[in-house]
C-alpha cells in the first residue's frame, strides 16, 4: 500500500448520527420526497443539535485528518428563529480512571453569517476552522448549533459533510 495524501476528502454525517436535546426531536420524512431529516417541534424554545465529527485519528502527528471545515445542511420551515448559533468543541479523552475533557471551543468563520443562518429556509452553513487541526487519536470533536426558535419555527437537519485532508 502507497502514501496517501489527499487535500480534497470528504466524510458524509446522516441525520440517523446526530443528538437533539431540549425540544421533541424525532427522524421524519423530508420536505423534498424520498429524503429523511431529524427534526424538531414548534415551541418557543431554544432546541440544540449535536453533531459529532466522523473523521480518521491517529496518534502519529500529522497523519490521519487535518479537519478544515465542516458544512451542515438543515431547513428552517414556518418561522424565522431567533437566532442560529454554532459551536465546535475539542473533546480529549480521559485517561484510565479520568473523565473526559471538554476543552476551550475551536475558532472558525461561518458562511452565512449569523444573522443570515435563522431565516426560513434552506441553509449550508460553512463552518471553516480558523487554524485546522489534527485530529490526535485522544480526542474528538463536535458540532453543536443552538436553533433559538420562535413559536412556530421547526428545524429539519439533512446532513453534514466533514471536509480534510487525508494523510496515512
Amino acid at each position: 500500500m502507497g502514501y496517501v495524501h489527499d487535500t480534497h476528502t470528504s466524510q458524509w454525517i446522516p441525520p440517523t448520527m446526530v443528538y437533539g436535546d431540549t425540544a421533541a426531536w424525532a427522524m421524519a420524512a423530508g420536505q423534498v420526497s424520498g429524503s429523511i431529516v431529524y427534526g424538531c417541534d414548534a415551541t418557543d424554545e431554544v432546541a440544540n443539535l449535536v453533531i459529532p465529527i466522523i473523521a480518521p485519528s491517529n496518534s502519529v502527528a500529522l497523519k490521519g485528518a487535518l479537519l478544515k471545515s465542516i458544512e451542515i445542511d438543515y431547513q428552517i420551515v414556518t418561522a424565522a428563529c431567533d437566532a442560529v448559533t454554532a459551536t465546535i468543541v475539542k473533546m480529549t479523552r480521559g485517561i484510565e480512571g479520568a473523565v473526559v475533557v471538554v476543552d476551550a471551543a475551536v475558532a472558525f468563520s461561518q458562511t452565512p453569517t449569523a444573522a443570515n443562518s435563522k431565516s426560513a429556509d434552506q441553509h449550508k452553513l460553512e463552518l471553516t476552522l480558523t487554524t485546522p487541526v489534527w485530529i490526535d487519536n485522544d480526542e474528538y470533536y463536535y458540532v453543536k448549533i443552538a436553533f433559538d426558535k420562535a413559536a412556530t419555527s421547526t428545524v429539519e437537519f439533512l446532513g453534514a459533510v466533514a471536509n480534510f485532508t487525508l494523510r496515512f
